[in-house]
């Protein structure tokens, strides 16, 4: 949230490991939400109402700038993840712009389960105001099937339910961190206060047994207080924030700039021991703005401005033209900690990989940046000429997830209209790479399907590490023949953005060979069609400061 000249940020933390246990809200503050200064924790377990842990929720702004902290307390171990109520937590000093200390008020919890699930009922969401009551929801299940409840107060304190669920959906189990916030019309970038009255709503649950963050876009009764999705579809073919390791998300306003900010968790893909062995565990990705799409179908994301405050010197490329098997390596940015942006149109690259053997690599084009720091932010223009080398899609794959196809149709996988895109984090023989990367087919219906992936399965020699590939559909217009990829990238995760935040996929990675200065970074394409980058810029990206 944002008060008094600073953002507020607060997250789920175990100050005794980097294992699941000992739930605090850790807190801190910033001014750009790049450069960060860490508080004490602001909810730590001293009541009965939280005393096995101070579990997720969210902050409300009441009117006269009175921040409310909504969260799930846990007071019983059993059953099984824990007995869950409701509580609320207030600032002890509305002064101060730090929002140090907090008061948990004795007449917690205000919602105890009744006919709820009390085992699966947590995550209140931010608070919306319309007809004289305060609403919220709540996460929960009914055997697998899961529900979001809706909440109504005149005074924030006293809750009732409403009779029927806000939302519901068999065979999804476990809702987590339900939100619901308004949209400006089409197009727009400005966001609107969860209070506002939108064009569209978007109603978005983390499913528990997926950890999938599946999203709806829709029309809401204010009167009836029930939200009518424009995709009935459901969730399990519904839309979702990103398509590879990304949960537990959560929106804000911001008021002073007039945008809805989304916030993601990535957990650790590495094994338990190797957590403990580092301290740490799980990281929270780059800000992201969040808007409707033009046909409002969906939505966009993309990286906050505030990131390009850390750019440094500048790089540039022009008019170079790749053919089938060209690959080229941006020298002296080595991908261990990189912000990466291209717009990509089609390249070349071919290798070679175990059991397998392609063409050799020919026309080696290098770009080098010799006093580029190890951070960078690139950004890549490329064009391609003609269709006459798509694939066909294969009617057989409609059974098989995007995330299966890029298995199937990998990197290594020589094609037509890709695959093509970047291999960051690579060693310099490419024993490991992590390639994030397009693949365009033909339907039957004569028009064209654009696949993204990011496979991680190549990315480290270490076998003990999960190494999935992670894909999605860009839902897009390819009549300018231009495709547009952007991706940050550090030590262990690497955040793609296809054609201006379509489709958005975050991979964790943990190489053993390709770190620090031995980290490289390449632009590939396995496919056969010629292109040419129109446009390469480069910038050293400087380091956040963090207190």
């Amino acid at each position: 949230m944002y008060y008094k000249g600073l953002y507020h940020f607060f997250c789920q933390y175990n100050p005794k490991g980097a294992v699941w246990g000992n739930i605090v809200w850790a807190h801190s503050v910033s001014t750009d939400m790049i450069n960060w200064i860490s508080l004490k924790p602001a909810l730590v377990p001293s009541k009965w109402f939280d005393k096995y842990g101070c579990w997720s929720g969210s902050a409300t702004i009441l009117p006269g700038e009175k921040p409310v902290i909504l969260y799930t307390g846990v007071i019983k171990e059993k059953p099984e993840p824990g007995y869950q109520v409701q509580n609320y937590a207030i600032p002890a000093n509305y002064s101060d712009p730090y929002l140090q200390e907090w008061v948990k008020p004795d007449n917690n919890p205000i919602l105890k389960p009744v006919q709820e699930n009390i085992s699966s009922f947590r995550d209140p969401s931010t608070a919306w105001y319309n007809n004289g009551h305060w609403k919220m929801l709540i996460g929960s299940r009914h055997y697998s099937r899961g529900i979001a409840y809706l909440y109504r107060s005149k005074d924030f304190v006293r809750w009732k339910r409403a009779r029927h669920p806000f939302n519901e959906k068999l065979g999804t189990g476990m809702w987590e961190c339900p939100d619901f916030y308004p949209l400006s019309s089409q197009g727009q970038r400005n966001g609107l206060d969860a209070s506002a009255s939108g064009t569209k709503y978007v109603f978005k649950v983390s499913l528990d047994e997926t950890r999938n963050e599946c999203y709806m876009i829709g029309e809401y009764d204010l009167v009836q207080d029930q939200f009518h999705p424009d995709n009935t579809s459901g969730w399990t073919a519904g839309l979702r924030y990103d398509y590879g390791n990304f949960y537990a998300s959560k929106t804000f306003f911001d008021p002073i700039k007039k945008r809805r900010i989304l916030w993601g968790w990535a957990n650790e893909s590495s094994t338990k021991d190797e957590d403990v062995a580092k301290g740490w565990a799980g990281i929270q990705l780059i800000p992201r703005m969040v808007w409707l799409d033009p046909s409002g179908k969906q939505l966009l994301q993309w990286p906050i401005r505030e990131l390009e405050t850390l750019r440094g010197k500048k790089k540039n490329l022009d008019n170079v033209r790749l053919n089938k098997g060209d690959i080229m390596e941006i020298k002296g940015i080595t991908a261990a900690q990189v912000g990466l942006s291209i717009r990509v149109v089609l390249m070349s690259y071919i290798q070679k990989e175990k059991n397998k053997t392609f063409v050799c690599l020919s026309n080696i084009h290098t770009i080098t940046f010799n006093d580029l720091m190890m951070q960078a932010d690139v950004d890549v223009t490329f064009t391609f000429s003609s269709f006459s080398k798509v694939e066909p899609y294969d009617k057989n794959w409609e059974k098989f997830s995007p995330q299966d196809l890029c298995g199937i149709t990998g990197a290594t996988v020589q094609g037509g209209l890709g695959p093509f895109g970047i291999l960051a984090l690579a060693s310099k023989n490419l024993e490991e790479y992590t390639p994030i990367f397009f693949r365009i087919f033909k339907t039957h219906d004569k028009n064209y399907k654009v696949l993204m992936c990011s496979d991680a399965t190549p990315s480290s020699t270490n076998p003990n590490e999960y190494k999935p590939s992670f894909g999605g559909f860009v839902d897009m217009d390819l009549a300018n023949k231009t495709l547009w990829l952007r991706s940050l990238i550090d030590h262990s995760v690497v955040e793609s953005f296809g054609e201006g935040g379509k489709t958005v996929i975050t991979s964790r990675v943990y190489p053993e060979l390709a770190v620090y200065g031995d980290a490289h970074l390449h632009v590939f394409n396995n496919g056969s069609e010629t292109i040419t980058v129109e446009r390469l810029n480069a910038w050293s990206i400087n380091a956040p400061i963090m207190n």
